[in-house]
């Protein structure tokens, strides 16, 4: 299976990636592993920017194809339905997952855009190079929709009142139904 967990920045995708892929065994794709190379040598939404990003997703999609087909894969990202970048890459996973012959299981993370904007500035987000600035993205709070399509089964909630536990098991109960559903077809 092909998790793709996308929300908005602060939504906790990471910290439920990590664990998720972890408690499944499987391999994490943060978005950040994508990005990071592309947010440091190159200037922010350049043709360049997005020539980085989408040579690394190449690489990345590369590696997982080449990854034993039962392994699990977990991917995050923030993509809404207005960007053209966000929707070319959401059926770039959902391609790769056909592709790859695997379940695409799509998990969406809402959350209260005051909320996003608490959990922005948070100290530990600085240290791994992620968005601390609440200015810089208002996705939220200008109604800008996430994407959700094309999943084989989809979970969407509200993280907001959620602890990062509340939030993983909820994920996992989901991910373990619908790995059951799929053993029995």
């Amino acid at each position: 299976m092909l998790v793709h967990i996308n929300g908005y920045p602060g939504a906790g995708k990471l910290t439920l990636g990590q664990r998720l892929a972890e408690a499944i065994g499987g391999k994490l794709v943060d978005n950040h592993s994508i990005y990071n190379l592309a947010l440091a040598l190159t200037e922010l939404k350049s043709d360049a920017y997005f020539e980085t990003l989408r040579a690394m997703r190449a690489i990345a999609f590369q590696r997982v194809l080449e990854l034993p087909p039962a392994t699990p894969v977990v991917a995050t990202n923030a993509h809404m339905t207005d960007s053209a970048w966000g929707n070319e890459n959401w059926d770039a996973w959902a391609d790769l997952a056909r592709r790859r012959g695997s379940r695409l299981l799509v998990v969406v993370l809402d959350c209260d855009p005051e909320e996003l904007d608490r959990r922005i500035v948070s100290p530990d987000r600085a240290a791994r190079r992620k968005l601390t600035d609440p200015a810089q993205f208002t996705g939220a709070r200008t109604g800008r929709v996430l994407i959700d399509r094309d999943g084989d089964a989809t979970l969407r909630f509200d993280t907001t009142g959620l602890s990062a536990e509340e939030t993983f098991h909820r994920v996992l109960g989901f991910v373990r139904t619908e790995q059951a559903a799929a053993a029995r077809v």
